[in-house]
């Protein structure tokens, strides 16, 4: 015979696991609609508009001190039948509400988005291998000064003309 405790222990974490489930889905979506910010750039995407007239609607975008669809920055949708889309551009950073209407005059939703300033880019140094390859000609890495250069081929030019100087004496047989 079993033991049926275990399924009444587990039976409140379910609940509490679908609970937090259902809280953490989109904040104040509308059905059709998906608001993204990246930078100071605002986009919304939808598929509920249905074309008329060559229109598939206007979306508009409310800052915090806006009240109506007609008071925000209005943009009309572009798309196909598969998914219409608009953006804003140079959105100063705080909160707004972005409002879909397509051209029937029906919502299509209704989101609240939060625009964060984008950090301003950085340079930050690199650690440079110690010891790394160095190929090429004997260091090309570096750029080295003309009185190097010039001392380098001396050694270089007298190198040869002892060189010289050894083949040729070494070739002449040796009277003694």
């Amino acid at each position: 015979m079993r033991n049926s405790k275990p399924l009444l222990r587990s039976g409140p974490t379910v609940a509490a696991a679908t609970l937090c489930l259902a809280l953490a889905g989109p904040a104040a979506a509308g059905p059709g609609i998906s608001v993204n910010t990246t930078g100071s750039t605002v986009s919304v995407a939808t598929s509920a508009c249905t074309q008329i007239s060559g229109n598939w609607g206007t979306a508009s975008l409310l800052s915090s001190s806006q009240t109506s669809f007609s008071q925000g920055r209005q943009v009309p949708l572009s798309g196909t039948s598969a998914g219409q889309s608009a953006a804003w551009s140079n959105v100063s950073a705080g909160t707004y509400t972005v409002i879909v209407v397509c051209s029937n005059g029906s919502t299509a939703g209704r989101q609240s988005v939060i625009v964060t300033p984008a950090p301003s880019p950085s340079v930050s140094p690199t650690a440079s291998p110690s010891r790394g390859v160095m190929g090429g000609i004997g260091g090309s890495a570096q750029d080295y000064g003309t009185v190097t250069l010039v001392a380098g081929g001396a050694l270089v030019g007298t190198g040869l003309l002892a060189t010289a100087y050894y083949l040729r004496r070494r070739d002449k047989p040796r009277h003694l």
